[in-house]
């Protein structure tokens, strides 16, 4: 059976859904390339987009592009149509992460289309969440979603939160001695109203959540010790509900499959009813990211650490519009 060509209106909503992916310092590192000639969108790394001193090994730039890919194949059946992806298609050409071949729609996938509706719901929360404990079958739910993508979920016990705690302490300190670390959050952190409502990228102050008064929970400040006029403060959890997605291997299609299955995770977990934020903090200094692993587990490397619970969903933060980021031959 012959597959309907799609219509350009088709192609930029599928990517603007695949936009609305999470990305370090929303950085959206990503740029997609419809061929009509054969229906395939080409997903590339975006390196202009890069954040060298807290990622200079680009991991957390294809993570971002994993998760984007994996909203397009959510949006492509949703569409019905089903995502033939190959990861690393060209050894030639590092910078093309994937191509995206939408085939016919006998067989789509309804465990993919299901998760649409959280697409645009799912946002990043930097509010404190309660203490309530997240049900047994939904932290299985979430652990069987990571699964799916070839990567593991694991939820750590209090002694190693704790740990991990200490950790991303440690990596705060790091990054207080180093100059270089606060110049580039600066990039993308956009403080007041001119910036705020010109922004297309990077964290707007009013997505920054209160000033943390007391509490561990491990999210970033992006104020970085500057004042935000209207900013509250408030008391977050003092034991946070963590999870640590990682791989057995450490390779750049091994980042590209846990960008995916954070991303279904993710919108796993916004179905369930569930408030998310993500944090690499930890993970971004080499001396402190092997110590974030828990030793029991068989998981190799860390990706990245989520914290999850009950609480008020984040703010939409700016997307880059459509045709930045899109290509049509």
């Amino acid at each position: 059976m012959s597959v309907p060509a799609l219509d350009m209106r088709t192609v930029t909503a599928l990517v603007e859904d695949a936009t609305a992916a999470p990305s370090m310092y929303n950085a959206q590192p990503w740029k997609f390339r419809f061929r009509r000639a054969d229906g395939t969108f080409h997903l590339c790394a975006d390196l202009e987009r890069a954040i060298p001193r807290a990622d200079p090994t680009t991991r957390g730039l294809h993570l971002g592009c994993g998760a984007a890919l994996f909203n397009l194949r959510v949006a492509a059946a949703h569409a019905g149509r089903q995502p033939v992806v190959d990861l690393l298609p060209d050894p030639a050409d590092p910078h093309l992460l994937a191509t995206v071949r939408l085939a016919g729609p006998a067989s789509y996938d309804t465990d993919l289309a299901a998760l649409y509706p959280a697409v645009h719901r799912r946002h990043t929360s930097r509010h404190p969440f309660t203490d309530e404990e997240i049900p047994q079958p939904i932290k299985d739910a979430l652990s069987a979603a990571a699964l799916l993508e070839g990567a593991r979920l694991t939820f750590p016990d209090a002694w190693h939160v704790q740990t991990l705690l200490d950790l991303v302490h440690d990596a705060e300190g790091h990054d207080a001695r180093d100059p270089a670390a606060s110049k580039e959050l600066r990039r993308w952190t956009r403080i007041g109203v001119e910036a705020v409502d010109a922004a297309t990228d990077g964290i707007p102050d009013y997505a920054f959540g209160p000033r943390k008064y007391g509490g561990r929970a491990p999210v970033r400040d992006f104020a970085d010790r500057h004042a935000v006029p209207g900013r509250d403060a408030a008391t977050f959890e003092n034991v946070p509900q963590l999870a640590l997605l990682g791989t057995a291997e450490d390779r750049p299609r091994d980042w590209l499959r846990a960008g995916q299955a954070l991303e279904r995770v993710l919108l796993r977990a916004t179905v369930d009813g569930l408030a998310t934020s993500l944090t690499s903090h930890a993970l971004e200094w080499p001396d402190i990211r092997w110590a974030v692993r828990d030793p029991r587990s068989a998981m190799g490397f860390v990706q990245i650490v989520l914290r999850l619970g009950y609480g008020p969903s984040g703010p939409r933060t700016p997307r880059r519009p459509v045709r930045e980021v899109l290509d049509i031959e």
